[in-house]
């Protein structure tokens, strides 16, 4: 098999740093979605964790249609957030090192209780309000990148599709903009 020497410039400028900590992302992402699908029937998604969650305290039917589901949403956000922790704690720490990690340039370590963890030097304003955005853009968008670009483009659904290249569309043209103001963290 003869390799086209352009081809492979053209790659190894997109991932400077080697394929495989996307390709090991990759298949994690694929293999939980799929655990979740085959165990409840329902697609994979972060955006109906709130609403899901408002099910355990409101009567309201548009959080009770989630009763059903509910459960597994919560487990399925707890582990996003303690696999981010274990993450944080084991290999940022530097407890396991690996490869696959390179630190980030932008933020602080600081020590507690013997680990080393890391935080964003984006302020919590910036935070706060993207975090805003994109919840009015999840229940605009009807999903998630992760519903929409994990499970609704792995099945071929349309409105993913055209949902997921809407969001490429929109970041990849947000951060030229802020890149081009000299926006920075």
């Amino acid at each position: 098999m003869v390799a086209d020497p352009v081809l492979l410039q053209a790659v190894a400028e997109l991932f400077p740093n080697g394929i495989s900590r996307y390709a090991v992302g990759g298949l994690l992402v694929g293999l939980g979605t799929v655990v979740i699908y085959v165990g409840t029937g329902i697609p994979a998604g972060a955006s109906t964790f709130l609403e899901s969650t408002l099910s355990y305290v409101s009567d309201q039917s548009r959080f009770q249609r989630y009763v059903g589901s509910r459960d597994w949403r919560v487990v399925f956000t707890a582990g996003i957030v303690l696999g981010a922790l274990a993450f944080a704690a084991t290999v940022q720490s530097g407890v396991v090192t690996t490869s696959l990690y390179e630190p980030g340039t932008t933020g602080q370590l600081y020590e507690v209780a013997g680990v080393t963890l890391w935080t964003t030097d984006v302020q919590p304003w910036r935070l706060f309000l993207g975090g805003i955005l994109v919840g009015i853009g999840t229940r605009v968008g009807k999903g998630c990148t992760s519903g929409h670009g994990v499970c609704g483009v792995g099945s071929a659904s349309k409105t993913s599709l055209v949902g997921v290249a809407t969001f490429l569309t929109v970041a990849i043209g947000t951060a030229q903009v802020v890149a081009a103001l000299g926006v920075s963290p």
